[in-house]
């Protein structure tokens, strides 16, 4: 069980699901404010969660379904380069998340199963063509992670829940985007044996850091908008300006220590303290 858990990276899968509660969360919030007082829709925040989290998960096992030649060099402690898990297992596995998930969202609301299938058919398509890609890899990845906002204020689609939380998906999917990039860095030795075509192996490292650092630069000064937008409130923009000092101390690792994993690391908690910050704004 230990190793499927591993597979699934079941840690990024539980962020993705709080993420997409915090976006219903958000999205209710704002409208109630508009609307006046509704009902919390509870089981349909509990069914975006499920969602996200099989969908995150299928997703993850896919790609390690097409990269285990690449993570036998880069990470041979992965379940599939290690053997612990089969690669057939893998691919039955990521069918019936992606099946299960996307079912799901159907009940939710025909526009949450529209997210849901079209995101599995991009998680896939990323995994086996996209993610060596120049660039679009990296966008495919930031429009997915932004998307667990759009998904959760989708519940609320026919009441503008998408526009309300679209500056959310702007802003994580811009800091996802910096992050990738400085992932194609830290990856680019078995990149480059794969024959992949990453940003980091066109350019070079030095111009990818300094286009993930502008990236992440641009998402910082985004960060103000929310509270600019009256969106969310001053606790947001105290704890965002957390937030905006570790993505400071990221881009400073990647262009001044050319240390790409401490930056990636970085970036991360980065935007989890964004998603405190967004979860406690409201």
């Amino acid at each position: 069980m230990r190793a499927y858990l591993q597979l699934i990276r079941y840690g990024n899968c539980l962020m993705a699901a709080f993420s997409a509660a915090v976006g219903v969360f958000i999205a209710y919030n704002i409208i109630s404010s508009n609307y006046g007082s509704i009902a919390f829709p509870l089981t349909e925040s509990l069914y975006v969660s499920v969602v996200v989290f099989l969908v995150t998960g299928a997703g993850n096992t896919i790609n390690d379904y097409y990269d285990i030649e690449i993570d036998r060099i880069n990470k041979p402690e992965r379940p599939l380069p290690s053997g612990r898990i089969g690669k057939s297992k893998a691919l039955y596995l990521s069918i019936l998340l992606f099946t299960t998930g996307t079912l799901i969202a159907f009940f939710i609301n025909h526009i949450c199963g529209i997210i849901a299938l079209f995101n599995s058919l991009l998680l896939i398509y990323y995994a086996a063509k996209l993610k060596r890609t120049l660039l679009l890899g990296n966008l495919s990845v930031g429009y997915l992670t932004g998307s667990t906002f759009l998904f959760g204020g989708a519940v609320f689609y026919n009441t503008g829940g998408i526009k309300a939380v679209f500056i959310l998906f702007l802003l994580a999917t811009l800091a996802t985007v910096a992050r990738e990039i400085v992932k194609d860095i830290e990856d680019i030795q078995g990149d480059k044996q794969d024959g992949a075509n990453t940003l980091a192996i066109t350019i070079g490292s030095e111009k990818a850091s300094f286009m993930a650092s502008a990236i992440g630069f641009i998402a910082v000064i985004a960060s103000l908008l929310p509270y600019l937008q009256s969106l969310l409130n001053i606790r947001y923009l105290l704890i965002v300006f957390v937030a905006d000092i570790v993505f400071f101390l990221a881009i400073y690792a990647i262009l001044k220590n050319k240390n790409p994993t401490k930056s990636s690391k970085l970036f991360k908690i980065a935007m989890f303290v964004s998603l405190i910050a967004f979860l406690l704004g409201t």
